[in-house]
């Protein structure tokens, strides 16, 4: 049986051990994804404990996502967004996976799934990216990846945040990026075509990080907030005749990409969007 799993702290309320075990089961694949927890400062002996017991492949979560990237050989998407959630432990041969794990292969390879989440998440719903005007707001990690997601994907993306100076200096990172503070957003968003919120704002109270009277018919919204699953944000973007796409498309899709490096095999998307939707 292969073993995967989640590493960061606090792991206890994820989405994502039922949403890869509906995967295994739909593909009939001998496996168990299980959550790991260590202190904060305990990242690399939990790596090197997790190798030496044939763990397959990790999710990797907060406060994690940065400090990985010291002990793994990461791909060049996730070198370049400074962040790694998926970690490999398979070898990788001639860019094709090898059957068997191969003992001598001690650096494990590290991807950043989130970007992938994000284009396909905006791609399940037909939306178009290539030459889309986007705006992101949030500069953090979700920001980061939904950055250079959109961007790889041929938008033209403005990144806005709470501190400006964050804001350009991710932007200076993004081919052909913009940035700002929070005030950009109403000379931005009546033109975007895309919209992300990579903020936390809307999680925790009915509150949206983008005025309302800003949002349109012509643009997609995707909030990476997925608790609640309708967001104030989503609620009058709906209202505003926009396309939405709520959090949990994000997070499917980032768990789809990784069940795919570590399987070489299609994920079953539709039981694995069933499996997670019915926790939420």
């Amino acid at each position: 049986m292969d073993v995967y799993g989640l590493i960061g702290n606090p792991v206890e309320h994820s989405l994502s051990p039922p949403m890869h075990e509906a995967g295994y089961e739909e593909r009939g694949i001998d496996a168990r994804y299980v959550t790991f927890e260590p202190d904060p400062d305990a990242l690399a002996t939990a790596l090197d404990g997790a190798a030496a017991l044939g763990v397959r492949g990790l999710n990797v979560t907060i406060p994690f996502k940065q400090d990985v990237l010291a002990h793994v050989d990461p791909d060049p998407l996730a070198e370049r967004i400074g962040a790694v959630n998926t970690v490999d432990f398979g070898p990788v041969l001639d860019g094709d996976r090898a059957s068997e794990p191969d003992e001598s292969a001690s650096t494990p390879r590290g991807y950043n799934t989130d970007a992938a989440g994000v284009q396909r998440a905006f791609t399940h719903h037909d939306v178009a990216l290539a030459g889309a005007d986007a705006v992101v707001v949030g500069a953090g990690g979700a920001g980061r990846a939904a950055a250079f997601a959109l961007a790889d994907a041929a938008a033209d993306v403005h990144v806005a945040n709470r501190t400006a100076a964050k804001a350009e200096s991710l932007a200076a990172e993004v081919p052909g990026a913009t940035g700002g503070g929070l005030d950009t957003l109403s000379a931005e968003v009546p033109a975007a075509d895309v919209l992300v919120n990579a903020t936390s704002v809307g999680m925790e109270s009915d509150e949206t990080p983008v005025p309302e009277e800003l949002l349109h018919a012509d643009m997609a919204v995707l909030d990476a907030v997925y608790t609640p699953i309708e967001t104030r944000l989503l609620r009058a973007a709906d209202a505003a005749g926009a396309t939405t796409i709520d959090g949990a498309w994000m997070l499917l899709f980032q768990g789809v990409e990784a069940f795919e490096i570590w399987t070489d095999e299609p994920a079953p998307v539709e039981a694995m969007n069933a499996a997670l939707r019915d926790r939420l």
